[in-house]
């Protein structure tokens, strides 16, 4: 069963779309809290790649990359499924990060619409293999949605 994250955020869904689908709208707040993402390269269209590095930067997150052998900076690719502009979009995530555990896809699939002056974001969110990676997954999500409303607000 997928889980959902639901917000609304104070910007259109036009302009969540277009944070959501260009490198610079993705760098200003997809990273978790203490970590830096910077896009390398990105398709949007089905079947479209997203090539992004996420840095650990704060202490505390350097430390627990460490703790669990992980590295500091990583490679992420995400394959575009659905691309309508400015609605829906999903893309699956290859998790080649997890120590031990063979590599795989995972599905997210995002709805945006409009409420009010804002826009209504659905985040369905397919699990991971197993609780605890899909808590940190889910954790990991929810700031990102903290940190684009943030983002959306100050504007």
């Amino acid at each position: 069963m997928d889980n959902i994250i639901e917000r609304t955020v104070a910007a259109s869904p036009s302009r969540v779309w277009e944070l959501w689908t260009t490198p610079q709208g993705i760098s200003a707040w997809w990273a978790p809290e203490g970590f830096r993402t910077d896009v390398t390269r990105l398709d949007l269209r089905p079947g479209g790649e997203l090539v992004y590095t996420m840095t650990a930067v704060a202490p505390e997150q350097i430390a627990f990359m460490e703790q669990y052998g992980m590295p500091l900076a990583t490679e992420s690719r995400k394959f575009f499924v659905d691309v309508e502009e400015p609605s829906r979009l999903s893309y699956r995530s290859v998790i080649d990060f997890v120590p031990d555990h063979e590599t795989y896809e995972h599905l997210t699939v995002v709805e945006l619409s409009p409420e009010g002056e804002g826009t209504r974001i659905v985040m369905h969110i397919e699990p991971l293999h197993d609780e605890v990676w899909t808590e940190r997954l889910t954790q990991g999500r929810t700031n990102e949605l903290d940190n684009l409303a943030a983002l959306v607000a100050a504007e």
